[in-house]
């Protein structure tokens, strides 16, 4: 919740339209235009300010951004609104528009119908006791505009957030809406990613649609063989899955299918591999299911069996969980291993002894938690952790401005609260998704795999470049 404070001509209302969508701000002025004659008719106050408390608890009670745009100046109606954010659990912000009273009065004189001047010399005189009153009434922040004539340009990132060696975005189809020419449609797809930046493509590996992204009936393509498609592009994009499940396949023949697709690509290829979650998919097939233990137990014997396969020569492989009387594998190329899944116990365990490097969710808090887990387990095993990249999968929502975000989040969000669907995805503009992917490279994360909720045709890759350049 942000509470607007200043007097009329301060520029509370510029200063607003500038940060937020319109659906956002509350105005006292807007609400007197709609319970009486217009923004000016002081009459329709009462009932105005009767439309504004009901229309703020209410979006305050869904936990939507809402701005309170009036003087601010009745520390009765703050504290009301400071009570409501509270109990809604949001962060409340108090911005003060510290505009001059030369500027104030001046603007005032420019309106079809200005304040009477000694109402504003009434407020200019409260404006400035405000500040004070302010500071003691329990604001998560109290911010001041000087000048509300220019709107503030955000600060540069700090330069320990501009350094991205090593960095990239991997663009991670999950969803297929290719119509009636399967080929052409991912033929696009690579071709924008291409294109925009992309560092890669990863498809995501299931037999059947999940819940999480779309319907059962929608296609799901097997990976390999898509993947093969792809790499007969000419691309310079880094091809592989996020995440195949070891229950689908024998590690031997995943050890196959990664080398020819590094053959063929010249060494781009990599391979997100997992314990496998949904039953569903493995009763249909008719693949057995095994308990979580011994899921885990077959990951780690699955990558031991893999880094065997692929690896130099021909000899016979004596692990710590499997034995081959021979390695010929041929044509192989080098492979990046990366563990797809976040359990601390065994999961981040098993990356750190045998994996190129993990795959965690995006958000900033989980993120620190996975690392510090990820850092002990290699302690454990005496592996530096540098050689274990951290790797991210992102499931952001991006607009063009507030307004287009928005717009995609009431698309897509179903029965979930908007605030909440929002929040789970990171809405935002590309210019935050950069910020935050700043905030990720800071940390160590050498990989992002972003997966968009909403991606229908080349265009939705293509209007990413933005997010794509070097910070």
């Amino acid at each position: 919740m942000v509470v607007l404070v200043g007097a009329s001509g301060s520029g509370k209302s510029t200063w607003a339209r500038e940060r937020f969508r319109a659906a956002e701000i509350v105005s006292s002025d807007e609400l007197r235009g709609i319970a009486g004659s217009g923004p000016n008719d002081l009459d329709a106050s009462d009932d105005a300010f009767a439309l504004l408390e009901q229309i703020v608890d209410a979006r305050l009670g869904r936990r939507l951004t809402t701005v309170v745009d009036t003087l601010g100046l009745d520390p009765v109606r703050r504290a009301r609104w400071l009570q409501v954010a509270r109990a809604a659990g949001l962060p409340a912000v108090a911005v003060v528009l510290a505009t001059s009273p030369v500027m104030c009065k001046r603007r005032n004189s420019d309106r079809d119908r200005p304040v009477p001047a000694p109402v504003l010399a009434g407020q200019l005189k409260r404006a400035a006791q405000v500040a004070a009153e302010l500071a003691g009434e329990g604001w998560d922040e109290v911010i001041e505009v000087v000048s509300a004539a220019q709107p503030q340009q955000p600060p540069a990132a700090p330069a320990a957030e501009t350094n991205r060696d090593g960095f990239e975005i991997i663009l991670q189809i999950s969803r297929f809406p290719w119509g009636d020419d399967p080929a052409r449609w991912l033929t696009e797809i690579a071709l924008a990613a291409d294109q925009a930046g992309f560092a890669g493509i990863a498809l995501m590996d299931h037999l059947i649609q999940i819940p999480q992204v779309g319907r059962a009936w929608e296609p799901i393509p097997e990976p390999w063989v898509t993947l093969g498609l792809l790499a007969g592009l000419d691309t310079g994009l880094r091809l592989g899955t996020l995440v195949s499940p070891i229950t689908f396949r024998p590690p031997g023949i995943t050890a196959k299918a990664i080398g020819t697709l590094s053959a063929l690509t010249g060494g781009r290829a990599f391979l997100g591999i997992g314990a496998g979650w949904w039953e569903r998919e493995h009763q249909a097939f008719g693949l057995p299911f095994p308990a979580p233990a011994e899921r885990l137990d077959a990951l780690a014997a699955a990558i031991e069996t893999i880094r065997a396969l692929t690896a130099k020569g021909t000899k016979a492989f004596n692990g710590k969980r499997v034995t081959l009387p021979e390695t010929t594998c041929y044509p192989r190329g080098d492979v990046e291993i990366i563990v797809g899944g976040g359990g601390e116990r065994r999961t981040l365990r098993i990356a750190a002894e045998l994996a190129d490097g993990c795959n965690v969710p995006s958000d900033l808090a989980t993120v620190d938690r996975k690392i510090e887990v990820l850092r002990r387990h290699c302690a454990e095993v005496g592996r530096d952790p540098a050689e274990v990249a951290v790797t991210v999968l992102d499931l952001p929502v991006i607009g063009s401005d507030r307004d287009d975000t928005w717009a995609r989040v009431e698309k897509l969000r179903g029965r979930t609260p908007a605030a909440t669907f929002a929040a789970r995805h990171h809405a935002g503009t590309v210019t935050e998704h950069r910020a935050r992917y700043a905030e990720l490279a800071a940390r160590g994360v050498r990989t992002v795999f972003l997966s968009l909720p909403d991606l229908a045709d080349a265009d939705d890759v293509s209007r990413l470049a933005a997010l794509t350049q070097p910070f």
